[in-house]
Formats: C-alpha cells, sequence, structure tokens
C-alpha cells in the first residue's frame, strides 16, 4: 500500500490545480452571478485534454487512469464545480458506458468525437424517476434496423450543449430492467428538442435542460451492448463515476478550507487574528479531517477501479457519501467563519456553500448510497 502519488499524477495535479486557480476561480463569481456558460474557458481546457480525461490513449485521449482522472476532476472543482460539472458529465459519465459495454466500431466513432471536442451528455433522469433508474418512462421500439425512442429525461448537465447523449430507454415497461436498453444517440437526430435551462441554485456554469425525444430514429448498431442490458451498463456506469462525484466534492471541501484559512489569519476581532481563537481553529481541523477522509476514500474507490476488482461499488458509495457531505459542512463552516461577510457575495463561501449541495443530490442521492453501503453490508 503506496500512498505517494506517481510523478505523472504529480504533474497531472499540478497542471490542473494551476489551470483552476488561474483561469477558473478569478472569474468564477462572475460567471455564476450573471449566469455565464465559460466557452472560453472549456476550449483552453479542451487544448490541455482535460476534456477527454476520460478516453485511453488508444482513441487519441490522454490514456489517464481513473485516480489520475479524479485528481483532475478534484483540481478543476476547486475552481468551480460548475466547470467542473460540464468537464466530468463530458469526459466521464457520458462516456463510461461505452468503456463498460461498447464494441470497437463504437468505441472509435463516440471517443473520437469527444476528443474532437464534442461534449456528451447522460440521459438518465426523467421527471417520474431519479433514484428509482428501474422506472424510467422512455420507451425504445424496434422498427427495421432501427429503433423508435419516446420519452423526456430531465435535469441533464450539458443538454443544451452536448452533441451526443447517452440514452436509457425501455423496450416495455413491464419488463422492468430486464427490458431496458442502452443507446448513444447523435444530438442532430430529427425529433430531438431540448427543453428550458434550469435556473439553478448553484453549479450555475454548467449547462442543466430538459431533453425530449419524439420519434427519434436511432440506428440499432448504436445500442451499446445488447437489449436488456441497459440497467447494468448503467449502474456499473453510476458505480464508476461515483469516485469521481467525490472527487469533485473534495475540491470544493478544499477549497472551503482553504479560503476558511487564508482568512481567519486576516480577519482581526478583540485585537488579534480570529485563528488564534479555539473555536476556529477546531473548525479548521474538522474541515481538514473532513478533506483528508474524503480523498482517501475517492482514491481507494479510484485504485480498485483500476484494478480491475470486479465489486467496488461499497467503496464508490462510501466515497460519494462521505464527500458529498464533508463538502456541504465544510461550506457551512466557511461561511460561518466569515460570518457576516460569508453571507455576501462579496467573497466566495456563500458560493460555495450553494454549490456544495449538489454533490448530495446528482448521480445518486446520499440516502441512495447508504442503501447501497447498507445493502453489501447486509449481505455479508
Amino acid at each position: 500500500m503506496d500512498f505517494r502519488l506517481t510523478e505523472e499524477q504529480e504533474m497531472m495535479k499540478r497542471m490542473a490545480h494551476d489551470f483552476s486557480a488561474n483561469e477558473i476561480a478569478p472569474f468564477a463569481s462572475e460567471w455564476d452571478h450573471n449566469h455565464i456558460y465559460p466557452q472560453d474557458c472549456l476550449d483552453k481546457m479542451q487544448e490541455l485534454g482535460f476534456m477527454a480525461i476520460g478516453v485511453p490513449a488508444e482513441y487519441g485521449g490522454p490514456g489517464l487512469d481513473h485516480v489520475t482522472q479524479n485528481i483532475v476532476a478534484e483540481e478543476i472543482c476547486w475552481g468551480d464545480a460548475g466547470v467542473g460539472t460540464i468537464m466530468v458529465a463530458s469526459s466521464l459519465l457520458a462516456t463510461d458506458p461505452i468503456h463498460v459495454a461498447a464494441n470497437e466500431e463504437q468505441k472509435k466513432e463516440w471517443f473520437g468525437r469527444i476528443v474532437d471536442g464534442e461534449l456528451g451528455a447522460f440521459c438518465l433522469t426523467e421527471p417520474g424517476a431519479g433514484s428509482d433508474a428501474a422506472g424510467i418512462s422512455t420507451r425504445c421500439t424496434k422498427v427495421g434496423d432501427e429503433y423508435i425512442l419516446n420519452g423526456s429525461k430531465q435535469f441533464i448537465s450539458n443538454g443544451g450543449t452536448a452533441g451526443m447523449y447517452t440514452v436509457l430507454a425501455t423496450l416495455d415497461k413491464k419488463m422492468g430492467t430486464k427490458g431496458m436498453c442502452c443507446f448513444m444517440v447523435d444530438r442532430n437526430t430529427p425529433g430531438i428538442t431540448v427543453g428550458k435551462v434550469e435556473d439553478k441554485l448553484g453549479i450555475r456554469t454548467s449547462n442543466t435542460t430538459e431533453v425530449i425525444f419524439e420519434d427519434v430514429k436511432v440506428p440499432a448498431k448504436n445500442l451499446i451492448g445488447k437489449e436488456g442490458q441497459g440497467f447494468y451498463i448503467i449502474m456499473k456506469t453510476l458505480d464508476i463515476s461515483r469516485a469521481s462525484i467525490a472527487a469533485m466534492a473534495t475540491g470544493v471541501a478544499q477549497r472551503c478550507l482553504d479560503e476558511s484559512l487564508a482568512y481567519s489569519k486576516l480577519r482581526t476581532q478583540f485585537g488579534k487574528p480570529i485563528s488564534s481563537f479555539q473555536a476556529i481553529q477546531f473548525k479548521l481541523a474538522d474541515m481538514a479531517m473532513r478533506v483528508q477522509a474524503s480523498r482517501l476514500l475517492y482514491y481507494e474507490a479510484s485504485s480498485l477501479q483500476d484494478m480491475d476488482v470486479p465489486r467496488f461499488s461499497k467503496a464508490a458509495s462510501l466515497a460519494k457519501a462521505f464527500a458529498g457531505d464533508a463538502a456541504m459542512l465544510n461550506a457551512i463552516e466557511a461561511v460561518q467563519v466569515f460570518g457576516g461577510y460569508g453571507y455576501t457575495r462579496e467573497y466566495p463561501v456563500e458560493k460555495l456553500m450553494r454549490d456544495a449541495k449538489i454533490f448530495q443530490i446528482y448521480e445518486g442521492t446520499g440516502e441512495v448510497q447508504r442503501l447501497v453501503i447498507a445493502g453489501d453490508l447486509l449481505r455479508g
């Protein structure tokens, strides 16, 4: 067991952090306040290879292992969780089903499009199916060498900006999970409509929309895996992505600590810096403990993925649940350290608190993670 990062991992960590500190963090408040989509920043990330961090080297990507991918995700989210969401939703979440079950021809096409700069979007959640992924209603009907898709997806990250969608649909809802299919769908296919852009509490730089499918004809060659394998592919994808979400949350938790530490040394009360007060020191210590534990948990889950361990669901859920809570708790404490100033837009911690909340919700709520963990414990 070695807790040291490799030379490549250290290099990627420094590069991602420097980019985040120089190209994201200084502008994040303005982007958030004015609901700006940071295309120029994304273009720079594309040039550095960040927008294709999940693509293997043989398909033109950087070929990073899961630990390194997630280190990059942490550092980008240190600057802004919305920008991190754009990157991870495209280069990891939307492409993980390709890793899980795609054939060689599909990998060349869809990985190639990510490398060329297209964004991906993962279309799972529906108006009536969030945590209950098995309850989706979007239908797919086989007609000749095509499938016809009808249904609506909601809260889709990159929904209005992606060029390609990963879509879960069902042949017949009565078949339950056995009828589910996973497709790669071109955004320009007739019948696809992008709905309203959600006006969100946090991660406001990311584009989140409804995506509607009306008699959308998808070539049978775009089916990932086989008919009936869709639910397995999506669940495997969520297992993989949860370590990434934990890494993103860790980035926010670390930023909360960094901002609080710096401010506590400058802010004086009763004639001395507030960092000299035990009440503040305890808050900083608790924040540091949560950051370190979150990071180690996502390192473990990512390492298990890199070792091809068959079952890493519990490790991924432990990381996601703990880090999501850590980000929220650290953000609350950061606002408290800043006091009244922390409640204003003049300082970054109010935004961090709004951003942090999403990590307890998307890609499986904290409650769902606890169900996964408990189920694993009970099965022994």
